[in-house]
């Protein structure tokens, strides 16, 4: 019997046990710190040509990438211009309004660039926008 630490049974306990709530938090964190990979959004690395001038653009379900090597990636998937093609004439059925949001290395020729752009076009998309880093 330690004195201060002896009770009676009819005493109410008075001291909070904080042990299994430090148990409980360092479990919620763990679960964040594993998910959280999970969670984010996948994407490749493209060097952005920098521009002074430029408009924010609404999130695109035609979003188009092109790698310095010239892979092409349609919303984070790798494809080629046949089926970004054939991508763009059917999300036209559901959102004729869409805009394609390309995003091209600046070091990527500016012909591969036009050709990617001719493509969405001849699929019927009439706006499209080329993403930037601002200076």
């Amino acid at each position: 019997m330690a004195g201060s630490s002896y009770q009676d049974d009819d005493e109410p306990i008075a001291d909070i046990n904080i042990v299994p709530f430090v148990d409980i938090i360092l479990v919620v964190l763990i679960i964040f710190m594993v998910t959280t990979p999970l969670i984010m959004k996948p994407s490749i690395n493209v060097n952005l040509p920098k521009s002074a001038s430029g408009d924010k653009t609404e999130a695109s379900k035609l979003a188009i990438s092109i790698s310095k090597t010239g892979a092409l990636k349609l919303n984070g998937q790798p494809t080629t211009k046949e089926e970004l093609g054939l991508y763009a004439k059917n999300i036209l059925t559901e959102k004729p309004d869409i805009q394609a949001v390309i995003a091209a290395d600046k070091d990527i020729s500016h012909g591969d660039v036009v050709t990617i752009i001719d493509t969405i076009k001849s699929a019927g998309v009439k706006k499209f926008a080329i993403t930037i880093d601002k200076k």
